[in-house]
C-alpha cells in the first residue's frame, strides 16, 4: 500500500475492524517527537487528538501498529485521559493500560497486563488503582507512587513487575491537556464520534466495545444549556494549552505565570429555511447565548441564513440577537463557513442552530458545534452535536 504508515494502519482497520478505522479518521492527527513513544492520544480543549512519532510509529510490525490504535481508540472511549481525578499520575496512567489491554491481539510485548499483578482482568481503571497504589500514598501526584522496595520487587498485589517501574503502551504525557476540557463536553465529543463510527461500520459494535458504547450513547440527560456553556467557556481560553487553535506568538507569556486576555470571538449561524422555522426554539437558544456572552468580554457576529446569508448581526455584550428573521427556502450550510474565513479576526468557534440538513464543507479548522432541532442530523463527521432538547 502507498502512503504513511499510519494510513495504512488505518486502511487495515477499516478492512478489518471498521468501528475501530472510523474512529480513527475522526480525530485530529498531527506528528510531534514523543521521547520514544510511538503514538498518543488526548482531548485538547475539547477536540480529541491522535498524536504519532512517525519512526518509532513505523518501527512496528503492521499488526502492532493496529493494535496500538485500538489501544488509544479505547483510552478515549473509557474517558481515561480526564478522569485522573487528582490520582497519582504515574499510577493511574498504569491503572488505565491495565483496564484495557486484555484481548487486544498483537501488542506489542512491553503491553502491561493484569496478570503481571497477580489481579483479576475486567476491572476498571478506578478498580485496578485501588488495588495496586498503596494506600495513603500522598507523596508527589507527578511522581511514580510510594516507591517502597519490597513493592518494586514484587509489585504492590503480588509477584510480577513493580507499578513503579511500570511504563505505558503509549504516551501520556499528553493526556495533561485534556484538564482544558470539562468531562461533559469531552464526554459529548466522543460520543459524537461513536456515532460517526457507528454509523461507518454499519452498526457493527466489536463485542469487547458493546458495553462501553452502549453506557455512552444511553447518557444520564444532560441539558443543552450546559453543553453550550461549556463550549463557549472552552473556547474562549486563551495561552499555548488552552487555546483553540495554534496561538499566535502576540498572545503568548510575556513573563511566567502572565497570560494576555482577548476578546472573544464568536460566529452564530442561525438556520431560517422552513425547517426550524420557530420562533420559541431560536428565542429560547438567543436567550441562554446572550446569558452566558454577557458575562465575559465577547463579540458576537450573528449569521442568518438559508441557502445564502439573509442577514448579519453582531454585538458585543448587549441585547442584540433575540430577533427573529424568516428567510424560508432550502439550506445550505456552506455560507456560513465561507464567511468565517473573511472575518478578521477569526473566530475562536462556530456555532450553527440548524436542523443539519444540507450541503456543509468536507472539513473545517473551526472547532464548530452543531445546536440540531429535536429530529435534526449532523450534517458531517466533525464538530461536536448538540440537540435542543429539555
Amino acid at each position: 500500500m502507498n502512503g504513511s504508515p499510519l494510513e495504512n494502519a488505518v486502511v487495515r482497520l477499516l478492512r478489518e475492524r471498521p468501528f475501530y478505522g472510523h474512529f480513527i479518521l475522526n480525530l485530529r492527527r498531527e506528528q510531534l517527537p514523543l521521547q520514544g513513544k510511538e503514538a498518543g492520544i488526548t482531548v485538547r480543549n475539547g477536540i480529541p487528538v491522535l498524536t504519532t512519532d512517525p519512526a518509532p510509529f513505523a518501527a512496528l510490525a503492521p499488526p502492532q501498529q493496529q493494535a496500538l490504535l485500538e489501544h488509544l481508540v479505547k483510552h478515549l472511549l473509557h474517558l481515561h485521559p480526564l478522569r485522573r481525578k487528582g490520582r497519582n499520575q504515574h499510577d493511574w496512567d498504569v491503572a488505565c493500560d491495565l483496564a484495557i489491554n486484555p484481548g487486544i491481539a498483537d501488542l506489542p510485548e512491553n503491553a502491561l497486563l493484569p496478570s503481571h499483578y497477580d489481579v483479576p482482568e475486567g476491572l476498571a481503571a478506578e478498580e485496578y488503582y485501588q488495588q495496586l497504589v498503596p494506600p495513603f500514598d500522598a507523596g508527589n501526584l507527578d511522581g511514580s507512587g510510594y516507591g517502597d522496595a519490597e513493592t518494586s520487587e514484587r509489585g504492590a498485589a503480588g509477584e510480577g513487575r513493580g507499578i513503579d517501574a511500570a511504563a505505558t503502551l503509549d504516551f501520556h504525557e499528553l493526556w495533561h491537556e485534556a484538564d482544558s476540557t470539562p468531562l461533559a463536553l469531552a464526554e459529548e465529543t466522543i460520543r459524537t464520534i461513536t456515532r460517526d463510527s457507528l454509523r461507518g461500520s454499519d452498526g457493527e459494535t466489536p463485542a469487547e466495545l458493546r458495553s462501553v458504547v452502549d453506557a455512552l450513547l444511553r447518557p444520564s440527560p444532560l441539558p443543552w444549556r450546559q453543553i453550550l456553556r461549556q463550549f463557549i467557556a472552552t473556547a474562549g481560553r486563551t495561552g499555548r494549552r488552552s487555546s483553540w487553535m495554534r496561538a499566535h506568538r502576540r498572545f503568548d507569556h510575556t513573563t511566567p505565570g502572565v497570560r494576555k486576555r482577548r476578546r472573544l470571538n464568536l460566529l452564530i449561524g442561525i438556520d431560517v429555511s422552513d425547517s426550524t422555522d420557530s420562533a420559541a426554539l431560536r428565542e429560547s437558544f438567543a436567550r441562554e447565548l446572550l446569558h452566558i456572552t454577557q458575562s465575559r468580554d465577547a463579540a458576537v457576529t450573528v449569521l442568518y441564513a438559508n441557502s445564502r446569508i439573509q442577514q448579519i448581526t453582531s454585538f458585543s455584550g448587549a441585547p442584540g440577537i433575540v430577533e427573529r428573521y424568516d428567510g424560508g427556502g432550502f439550506t445550505d450550510l456552506r455560507p456560513v463557513f465561507d464567511y468565517a474565513k473573511t472575518m478578521q479576526p477569526l473566530p475562536a468557534a462556530v456555532i450553527y442552530l440548524t436542523d443539519g440538513v444540507g450541503p456543509a464543507p468536507e472539513a473545517m479548522a473551526f472547532p464548530t458545534l452543531w445546536v440540531l432541532t429535536a429530529t435534526g442530523e449532523k450534517p458531517v463527521p466533525w464538530g461536536v452535536e448538540l440537540r435542543m432538547e429539555e
